[in-house]
């Protein structure tokens, strides 16, 4: 059998797409089609190796200038021109000093370098591994994209529902979970607050009188005005039937907090429109400010203002108190 055997153009161009061949001027004289397509026939054929690629290896350099190589023609290099793709080479001398061939890839880069020059499967040998690191990377996108789809969705149904968890049905405001942990944030942070309990008067009667239904539109008209008397950073929950809580984060000016007491009760008096025509409700008020308190205690000024409430409630309803606390 021979010793050598002739390849065309032609073969050396499929089986190694990425190649470079150099005369012994050092000029590249043929290049492979995926190179072509990276850089342009004109950028490459007929000019001198070292002027396209900048070789860190001198012993690369040595074999290409036909003398010996202690690294056996192994090279890293990169093109001098931007993008300065890096690149992996291994050099092999011609027989008779017809020159060398460079057959290149782009190693761990690969994936970069088939985003940066739009590269297919089809520029590559098809024995190449990067074909299946290609392969291996696109499918850990999909997965990754995949699972991070999925977290996102598993993140927004668990925000939803802890906010349903937080929040009541019917009138949308939050309730008493989500009002314990209002209370615990400030207490714990120091930050002062005012406090009102309102409960609605006469709010039996339009249930025993006009229905549920007409009960439930009172409600949800009372956490309109309630929301609407309330800054952004204040809460309004519903604690109970008819019950509700209003936290006003920094505000502790009793001459403040009674004027939006007033504003809220007179509001609440005026007629509701229901499926059987109107009805009338009101608001008794109880409030309390965290300021009053050496150690503000959830419990003990929720309950001080539940005291102020059924003072108002006693002296003829519709009004506002604030509570006394114990000395």
């Amino acid at each position: 059998m021979p010793d050598t055997y002739a390849l065309n153009a032609a073969a050396l161009d499929k089986l190694l797409p990425m190649h470079v061949i150099v005369d012994p001027e050092r000029r590249i004289r043929h290049a492979g089609p995926t190179l072509i397509r990276m850089r342009t026939a004109g950028a490459l054929l007929n000019r001198l190796f070292f002027d396209v690629f900048a070789i860190d290896c001198p012993g690369g350099v040595a074999m290409l200038k036909g003398r010996p190589c202690p690294c056996k023609g192994r090279m890293r290099l990169a093109f001098r021109a931007p993008p300065h793709t890096a690149l992996r080479g291994q050099a092999l001398a011609l027989d008779g000093g017809a020159g060398v061939i460079v057959n290149l890839s782009f190693g761990i880069a690969v994936v970069d370098a088939v985003a940066e020059y739009g590269l297919t499967v089809g520029d590559f040998a098809v024995t190449d591994l990067a074909v299946d690191l290609l392969y291996l990377s696109e499918a850990k996108s999909a997965v990754t994209a995949e699972l991070r789809r999925l977290n996102q969705r598993l993140q927004g149904a668990r925000i939803a529902a802890e906010e349903q968890a937080c929040t009541d049905t019917l009138t949308g405001l939050k309730n008493r979970r989500a009002l314990d942990d209002v209370l615990s944030r400030l207490i714990c942070a120091r930050q002062p607050f005012g406090l009102m309990h309102l409960d609605l008067d006469h709010f039996k009667t339009v249930n025993d009188r006009l229905g549920h239904a007409a009960g439930d539109r009172a409600l949800i008209h009372a956490a309109h005005v309630l929301l609407s008397e309330t800054r952004e950073r204040d809460v309004v929950a519903r604690v109970g039937g008819d019950e509700f809580v209003l936290v006003f984060d920094g505000l502790t000016d009793p001459g403040t907090l009674e004027r939006i007491a007033g504003r809220i009760i007179e509001r609440l008096q005026e007629p509701i429109a229901c499926a059987d025509g109107t009805c009338r409700i009101s608001a008794s008020i109880g409030a309390a400010l965290s300021a009053q308190y050496a150690q503000p205690d959830p419990d003990t000024i929720l309950r001080d203002a539940d005291r102020a409430l059924y003072r108002s409630k006693r002296a003829g309803r519709a009004r506002a108190s604030f509570a006394r606390p114990a000395p």
